[in-house]
């Protein structure tokens, strides 16, 4: 077996496969790239070739025109494609709309890495899978032990509370605009809301693509000057940064409400002024990766995205090799 040391390696564009010559998710264009997900700290514009899954070149072309790189490459999930020397095949990782973990083989050894996933279900999006693997490449975005996410629908549950007690206020939940907003939307369609739900006129574009490509998910609406102030008793989602800005003051008795992995952290949400903290999150939980790291069965984990020093001391402690990545260019800014 060559081990992935020998053909795998961190560059200051990103993670990069001399075996076929490609990056992950790279930093800055490059000649080739496979891009997870289609969140800004993993999908930029510009590169030469893109491979992808088609919802994921979909959401690349919604965010940044149809231009965004000279060649795209359909990579459905499951489906293996040759790349010079490496043999490269996407799954399912759980995260968002089209998210997917890149297994590349070659010399006889294994590799995945995960991109961003988590493991709880979400109705938007196709269900993590797990890759058995040489070496696993986790992100670490919730890597220390305090976090443990509970469950969405508990969360849900708390907007609804509120909703029922304060009925003239209008909630107002900050959430980003590329799959925080319509799995809010699609959980709270799971615990029976069936208004039409308002959303900011940033969050329209994308939630109409999720609709486009089959995620149903009921009635929604813009906030517009007209209906503005008739939004008493509604639920109103908007980008984080609306909450502290004259858009969310501007609507009635207005309740600020935050829907996040980091609102855990009471801190942050006191910072944010949030008074209704949702712990909704898009990543794995620390649970969720230790359990993940045990069953990739893997010798050797390599940690990336966030947390990184807690989840190698971990590691090491249950006779796993594993290292810190420290790829530069990467922000929790989008996807918690």
């Amino acid at each position: 077996m060559i081990h992935p040391r020998e053909w795998m390696e961190v560059r200051s564009e990103g993670l990069y496969c001399k075996a076929g010559g490609f990056f992950i998710d790279p930093a800055r264009p490059v000649d080739a790239a496979i891009v997870t997900h289609g969140h800004s700290d993993h999908a930029r514009s510009g590169h030469a070739k893109v491979a992808a899954t088609p919802d994921t070149l979909a959401i690349m072309a919604c965010r940044y025109g149809e231009g965004f790189a000279c060649q795209r490459v359909d990579l459905p999930y499951r489906q293996p494609m040759h790349w010079g020397e490496a043999r490269v095949t996407l799954y399912p990782a759980g995260h968002i709309l089209g998210a997917a973990q890149v297994l590349i083989e070659h010399g006889g050894a294994r590799l995945v890495v995960s991109g961003d996933y988590k493991r709880t279900a979400d109705p938007t999006a196709r269900p993590f899978e797990l890759v058995p693997c040489d070496v696993f490449v986790t992100e670490a975005t919730f890597g220390l032990p305090v976090f443990c996410h509970p469950d969405p629908q508990r969360e849900v549950e708390k907007l609804l509370n509120s909703l029922a007690i304060f009925s003239q206020s209008c909630h107002a939940v900050g959430c980003y605009a590329l799959g925080k907003t319509q799995r809010l939307i699609a959980e709270l369609r799971r615990a029976g809301y069936d208004r039409p739900i308002y959303l900011h006129g940033a969050l329209m574009k994308l939630t109409e693509l999720y609709e486009a490509r089959g995620v149903a998910l009921g009635p929604y609406e813009p906030v517009t000057p007209g209906n503005r102030k008739s939004l008493a008793g509604e639920i109103v989602l908007c980008p984080p940064s609306a909450l502290a800005d004259r858009w969310s003051r501007s609507l009635p008795d207005v309740i600020p409400a935050a829907a996040s992995g980091w609102m855990q952290i009471r801190a942050r949400a006191k910072q944010q002024r949030v008074e209704l903290p949702l712990i909704i999150s898009d990543h794995c939980d620390w649970p969720e990766l230790i359990d993940t790291i045990q069953e990739a069965g893997a010798e050797e984990i390599w940690v990336t995205h966030g947390r990184e020093e807690a989840l190698v001391h971990y590691c090491r402690k249950l006779g796993l090799r594993a290292r810190a990545l420290s790829l530069l260019g990467y922000e929790d800014e989008e996807a918690e």
